[in-house]
């Protein structure tokens, strides 16, 4: 098993950017695509332009009853206050007006925290076992290869190729900095999730966390923007939303749906012939019980599936420019495809931040129905009366200059994505910018027709080639193995080493040498490794002498035929051998050679 060097003498990227959550599907050919991210995807993030597509007007009154002639100085009674009620309000509360989004800003910010939420979860969990000290690829090699071919200076050139803040933390004892960090990014998470207040520090922290876990984080950085400087408050004072920072996320929605959407029609020709959706229910990364019956539609649904696709991905974007009603007949469209595609699949919380550039399409008078009555009118009343003081604050000046310099940056970064979506040699899901804050995406550009999976099996026998050997597999979380279970339905959660294995199926273990690492740790029964799993067939005995992995391609049984009548979702047919039957001791030399930590029976 040789180990292939990285041509510019850096550690892999592609090989530890997969673990290490930095998901580049581009570096899988001919398979699907996914989109980011990056929560890349893991939180992925987007660019903008300044101005709206609507003129907005605000064509209402003062409530009903005898009010101020023309000309006349305004009551300055308490009355007045916009978070105090108003005369009349009892009778006919203010409508809100169109073209503003200060309740956009509370879903958007909620939505956000949401999915950081559930990324620093995952991170919670499957941090250790994946990149840990005893990880499949310990993060801590990674640090000091790059550090190394940096001749040990930890500068701009190692910042930019890894940016994180494990270059200042203490990494003699990993797995509490990576605990230390998810336990971090959850609390902040769960402190706007649960308020729908925020201000610039506390969402730039959690974007700082995140991209020290994974990279594309472009959504997580965009929120950044949404909120005051200093304020935490749902309706803070003088700090209305942006529209720059509005219109960023929806240039994010727009590069997301239109790559994804030519990198198809440039890509399979399946795309053009409308027979992807043929193979696309069976062949994706983790199928769900609703992708078991999808996949036995009859063609021609298939076909009108692949055309709604395409309208989605490459008509619908332009509504953006088409004026008020047609941005948010753009959001609903955008929000209902994620909605069939989470049913349909389980492609983590992707789907689920693909929907929050969406939300920046509604304005306040169209998220009225989600909020209560006290604060639609603190709202309306806000912008009756004006929510810009007569002096800015030092905090508000600071906003301002911010978001003027957000724009253009924004507008210089987008130069190489819109040559890059112009060009017919088209790449998705990676970055021209060293922190990865305007980047380009595109999803599923081919499609597997066939799906092919590792399994992985142990036995006890001293002879591994011995016909009367027992061979007893191991199962996944979620990802194909056992013939009668049933595919599960997890999104937005995501088990990163089932979706690792999802790949590894369409290269080899030489491409792959994590899963040697994994068969090794199988081997030492390590507690830490068997939680990502779901079975262990060896629990509560003698480990197993030797692992294997097997390569077999895998079909959804039909409906109502003879397999599904015995219980089985899935029929299978063995390819060959993955990789040959390995036993611990053969494989130290491997592990050395590779500086892994040796793995030791618990």
């Amino acid at each position: 098993m040789r180990r292939t060097p990285s041509p510019s003498g850096l550690p892999s990227k592609p090989e530890y950017s997969a673990i290490w959550i930095r998901y580049h599907a581009s570096s899988c050919p001919k398979h699907h695509r996914t989109e980011p991210g990056t929560i890349s995807d893991p939180l992925q993030i987007f660019p903008w332009i300044n101005g709206i597509s609507d003129p907005f007007s605000h064509p209402f009154s003062t409530p009903a009853g005898p009010g101020p002639s023309p000309g006349a100085a305004p009551d300055p009674s308490p009355a007045a206050s916009p978070g105090s009620p108003g005369p009349g309000l009892g009778a006919a509360a203010l409508p809100l007006p169109p073209g503003t989004f200060w309740l956009t800003r509370i879903v958007l910010l909620r939505s956000i925290a949401f999915l950081y939420s559930v990324a620093f979860l995952v991170a919670l969990h499957q941090n250790k076992q994946l990149i840990g000290t005893k990880g499949l690829l310990p993060c801590k090699l990674y640090l000091q290869d790059i550090q190394r071919y940096f001749k040990g200076k930890i500068g701009l050139d190692a910042l930019s190729y890894a940016p994180t803040v494990l270059w200042f933390l203490d990494w003699s004892d990993m797995d509490s900095v990576l605990d230390g960090l998810a336990l971090a990014g959850l609390a902040g998470a769960g402190f706007v999730l649960v308020t729908g207040c925020a201000n610039m520090v506390l969402m730039a922290l959690l974007w700082l966390l995140y991209l020290s876990l994974v990279n594309l984080l472009e959504t997580g950085f965009l929120g950044i923007f949404l909120c005051p400087l200093w304020s935490l408050s749902r309706l803070p004072q003088g700090s209305p939303p942006s529209r720059i920072v509005i219109w960023a996320f929806r240039w994010l929605i727009f590069r997301i749906m239109l790559g994804a959407g030519l990198i198809k029609i440039r890509g399979d020709r399946c795309w053009r012939e409308l027979t992807c959706m043929d193979y696309h229910y069976e062949t994706q990364p983790v199928p769900s019980p609703i992708s078991y019956f999808m996949h036995r539609s009859p063609w021609w649904f298939h076909r009108f599936e692949t055309l709604v696709n395409h309208f989605i991905e490459l008509v619908v974007p332009f509504f953006l420019l088409l004026g008020r009603r047609m941005c948010i007949l753009h959001g609903l469209l955008q929000i209902l495809f994620q909605v069939l595609l989470i049913i349909s699949g389980n492609l983590s919380f992707l789907n689920w931040l693909t929907m929050v550039p969406s939300l920046a399409c509604f304005d306040d008078a169209s998220l009225g129905l989600l909020f209560g009555a006290r604060l639609k009118e603190r709202v309306a009343r806000m912008e009756l009366l004006g929510t810009r003081p007569e002096r800015l604050s030092l905090g508000s000046c600071i906003r301002r200059v911010l978001n003027i310099s957000l724009g253009l940056l924004i507008t210089y970064l987008s130069v190489p994505v819109v040559l890059n979506l112009l060009s017919s040699r088209q790449v998705m899901n990676t970055s021209f910018n060293p922190l990865r804050i305007v980047n380009t995406y595109g999803a599923f550009g081919s499609i597997t027709k066939e799906r092919t999976e590792v399994i992985l099996q142990g036995t006890a026998s001293l002879d591994p080639n011995d016909p009367a050997a027992v061979w007893e597999e191991f199962e996944f979380k979620c990802k194909p193995g056992d013939l009668r279970r049933r595919p599960c339905l997890i999104s937005p959660y995501h088990y990163r080493l089932d979706w690792l294995m999802w790949f590894a199926a369409f290269q080899t273990y030489e491409q792959n040498e994590w899963i040697i690492h994994l068969a090794g740790k199988l081997l030492a029964q390590e507690e830490e490794t068997l939680s990502l799993l779901a079975t262990n067939p060896f629990a509560g005995r003698e480990p197993p002498r030797w692992i294997r992995g097997e390569h077999f391609r895998y079909k959804f049984s039909q409906p109502g035929g003879k397999h599904a009548s015995d219980g089985k979702w899935w029929i299978r047919r063995r390819i060959g051998p993955y990789f040959p039957p390995v036993n611990l001791a053969g494989l130290r030399k491997f592990f050395e050679d590779r500086r892994w930590p040796y793995p030791m029976r618990d």
